[in-house]
């Protein structure tokens, strides 16, 4: 079957859209946690986000032959314990006054790089999917890593608004967020498999 180039776009677009959800919920919860969101702290998410969701799906298309069992098999549960830990952290985080850890999410590599990898689990297995359609990876990846990057700067900005307005709650609302995306992760594969 033959698409038409706007077709194939629009579905391309829907596609990272869709992929970037997580990464945008997330960035809202990082924006949450700062007193000022500057173009640095926006860009520096929103790179993590995008890289990661551009690599997972080149990194799926070239392991789909040896790995795709064992990447559906194994990958939300990675993505729901990663989530769950960092989630319940900042939960935890939100009941102790005057910590360290109630700064909701920082831009450390030791705290960014488990979420960047965690939310682009899905599009790993986009990835795998692309192998067997026959997709142009590189093009389909940049794509959505950027749409990923843009979709994250924006998270940053919205959360910081609503955190500004909402500061005591924001660490407990940004863990809750985190857990239950990690939940939705665990049950989309479990129920939809």
């Amino acid at each position: 079957m033959v698409y038409n180039l706007t077709m194939n776009f629009i579905e391309l677009f829907l596609l990272a859209v869709g992929l970037s959800m997580d990464a945008f919920a997330i960035s809202v919860c990082a924006g949450l946690g700062m007193s000022k969101v500057t173009f640095r702290n926006s860009l520096i998410v929103g790179l993590y986000f995008g890289f990661f969701q551009a690599a997972m799906p080149l990194i799926g298309c070239f392991a789909a032959s040896l790995f795709a069992d064992k990447i559906t098999s194994y990958g939300h549960w990675i993505a729901f314990a990663l989530l769950g830990f960092l989630g319940g952290r900042m939960i935890y985080g939100s009941f102790i006054k005057e910590s360290p850890n109630t700064k909701g999410i920082s831009l450390k590599p030791s705290h960014m790089l488990p979420l960047a990898i965690a939310t682009s689990v899905d599009a790993l297995a986009v990835g795998v999917s692309f192998a067997s359609l026959q997709i142009s990876i590189v093009p389909a990846a940049s794509f959505i890593g950027v749409t990923t990057l843009l979709l994250s700067m924006l998270g940053v900005k919205a959360g910081n608004v609503f955190g500004l307005r909402f500061k005591s709650k924001a660490e407990l609302v940004g863990g809750v967020i985190l857990v239950l995306i990690g939940f939705k992760v665990l049950f989309d594969h479990l129920y939809f498999v």
